[in-house]
């Protein structure tokens, strides 16, 4: 598909890391000339892969299916280390690891994490806390105390592990958060872990492979 003349609709774009969200919206508008753009499931700017975005007021009013679309990640995770994010871009502390723990302790790690969970969403994260997303609470220092909720990992696979880093691919419900199964990962292993690298290849019918990449300007 040319860039230049996307239609109204919902299709996939390619996010680029660096780029928000909301950039990847302006851009969009920038291309289609429509003012009525919209997107379904932030994607982090450390992160890149499939945004699902739509044009023109019946599209957007449809985004909410996309939203609540499985979703498949690929994901690098570093353990040895803490992140005030749960990903590279938060404060770091290197933690003290004793034993560095082996492929199949990895494997038996990881199979907790599939099916349906509780997880506690990020302290930076969107999720609001009296009409306020968490993340200004955090950035301004302040006790961010999160509740847990029910999420689905449907299904969880390692794909390479090196210490300190595990690959993992994983295909999701709506609303769960992969940089809090990092931290939760290395929480499990007594290492601490946080997303160094993310990529969603999927959401729902959306894939990479079918996603428009837009030039930047």
């Amino acid at each position: 598909m040319d860039p230049c003349i996307l239609p109204e609709g919902i299709f996939a774009v390619y996010k680029d890391e660096g780029m928000t969200s909301h950039d990847v919206v302006d851009l969009v508008r920038r291309h289609t000339g429509q003012r009525r753009v919209g997107h379904a499931g932030t994607l982090d700017p450390c992160a890149k892969g499939v945004l699902v975005v739509g044009v023109g007021r019946p599209a957007t009013r449809r985004l909410s299916e996309a939203a609540g679309s499985e979703k498949e990640y690929v994901t690098r995770i570093k353990l040895g280390w803490r992140s005030s994010t749960d990903d590279r871009e938060g404060e770091k502390e290197q933690v003290a690891v004793s034993t560095i723990p082996s492929k199949q302790q990895i494997l038996d790690a990881l199979l907790g994490f599939k099916g349906v969970i509780s997880q506690r969403p990020p302290a930076f994260s969107a999720v609001k806390i009296g009409g306020r997303p968490a993340y200004r609470f955090a950035r301004a220092r302040k006790q961010v105390d999160l509740t847990p909720r029910e999420v689905e990992v449907k299904e969880i696979e390692l794909l390479a592990y090196d210490w300190p880093f595990v690959d993992v691919r994983m295909v999701t419900g709506p609303g769960v958060y992969v940089r809090a199964i990092a931290r939760d990962l290395g929480e499990v292993l007594n290492t601490g872990g946080y997303v160094e690298e993310l990529e969603r290849t999927r959401v729902g019918p959306y894939t990479k492979e079918m996603a428009v990449r837009l030039p930047a300007r």
